[in-house]
């Protein structure tokens, strides 16, 4: 609890001056409380939203680079599916040579997780964060809400003692004029909507709520997983993830039906920006593009380790003639140089002039064999053996 305490005071803080600002701006052009408080939680979800942008940048492109990769990363896996550690050893060498951290998509997250709670803090405390009341005079009305009219406060009291405020506001008459004066003005009932008011299963506008924040959700989880699932070629999960996606804004329904309509509003303006968020994301950032065009820059490189490969075999077999015909030219006497032995030296019989040529013909063959035989380590491939055709440039 004091944990969660001190996220609300040290990120609701700040995010609660963000929503000061918004309020005020607005303000500006209009005295309906209620108006000024409906656009200034849109201005302010946006802002967070931009805010959070860079790193939904990173986790998109993180998700990306996993995508391109990927034939890679199964190619191992299946390899070495029964040498867990010999498996975990080429999966740690294939993200070091794709420079990816695995725990890179995990850091948005961690970092979202406080600011989540804030946001919830600032919709939840408008007289904190939007009417700058003191924390004293806040709880004595809180107080005056549980004691004098009975009201169950919960977390969200400080919606519930506006909501309070406006129906009774003699109970509130000891408060002081500057709190009377603020909380008067603060009207949260906007297009016949009370949004300090809990919603229920009752016919009634208050109902659009938790039905407009499940709907935003379920369509938000939908269209994330048609993207990942069209877009980037990964799998959207198991049944359980599939499940997961339409119970979870079912939840988040329930939920609306628990606390104040303002929190459910705040969900819904979340839900629908994050939605648009999504798609621009995709629209920028498109995955089909990006591993087109990183497929191919991969067949450009193999092409031109291929060549450069056919270059070095090229520049092998030169060298390989050049010494051939340097030993040719070695072995030759110089014209003026010739003498007539008195006695004919006998010829060299034929079978070991062939041995002679069968051997140096080797050489070639295991020089040759060995150039390709390294090549096909360093780059992976298959190892073509050498033939007769080969050593015919010799």
């Amino acid at each position: 609890m004091q944990i969660m305490q001190f996220i609300y005071n040290v990120v609701g803080t700040p995010l609660g001056y963000v929503m000061w600002a918004c309020y005020q701006l607005v303000n500006l052009f209009t005295d309906n409380s209620a108006v000024c408080y409906f656009v200034a939680l849109v201005l302010f979800t946006l802002l967070i939203r931009l805010l959070l942008y860079p790193l939904a940048v990173k986790q998109h492109k993180n998700s990306l680079a996993m995508v391109k990769f990927k034939p890679k990363m199964e190619a191992i896996q299946k390899r070495y599916a029964n040498d867990k550690q010999r498996l975990n050893e080429e999966m740690m060498k294939l993200y070091q040579e794709e420079h990816y951290n695995p725990m890179s998509g995990c850091l948005p997250l961690l970092i979202q997780m406080p600011i989540l709670f804030g946001l919830i803090d600032v919709v939840y405390r408008p007289l904190k964060h939007i009417l700058h009341i003191p924390a004293d005079v806040i709880e004595k009305a809180v107080t005056i809400t549980k004691d004098t009219l009975g009201v169950t406060t919960g977390y969200a009291e400080q919606i519930n003692v506006v909501q309070a405020f406006h129906a009774h506001p003699d109970a509130f008459s000891t408060m002081g004029a500057e709190f009377i004066d603020k909380v008067s003005g603060f009207n949260l009932n906007i297009f016949g909507i009370d949004l300090g008011e809990t919603p229920s299963l009752a016919f009634n506008l208050l109902l659009l709520i938790p039905i407009l924040s499940g709907a935003t959700a379920l369509i938000q989880s939908l269209y994330s997983m048609y993207k990942t699932t069209h877009s980037m070629g990964q799998s959207a999960g198991g049944g359980m993830m599939k499940g997961m996606m339409i119970i979870m804004p079912l939840f988040s329904a329930m939920i609306a039906f628990q606390v104040p309509a303002g929190v459910g509003l705040y969900w819904t303006i979340s839900n629908t920006i994050y939605i648009l968020q999504t798609f621009l994301l995709y629209k920028i950032y498109n995955p089909e593009k990006i591993l087109a065009a990183a497929r191919a820059e991969e067949e450009r490189i193999k092409e031109q380790e291929r060549l450069d490969r056919e270059e070095r075999r090229r520049k092998a077999r030169e060298r390989q003639l050049e010494m051939q015909q340097s030993k040719g030219q070695k072995g030759k006497k110089k014209p003026g140089n010739v003498t007539l032995p008195a006695k004919a030296a006998p010829e060299e019989p034929m079978d070991e002039a062939s041995e002679k040529e069968l051997t140096q013909k080797e050489i070639n063959r295991r020089l040759l064999a060995e150039a390709r035989r390294r090549d096909a380590e360093k780059y992976g491939e298959e190892y073509v053996e050498v033939t007769d055709d080969d050593l015919n440039v010799f």
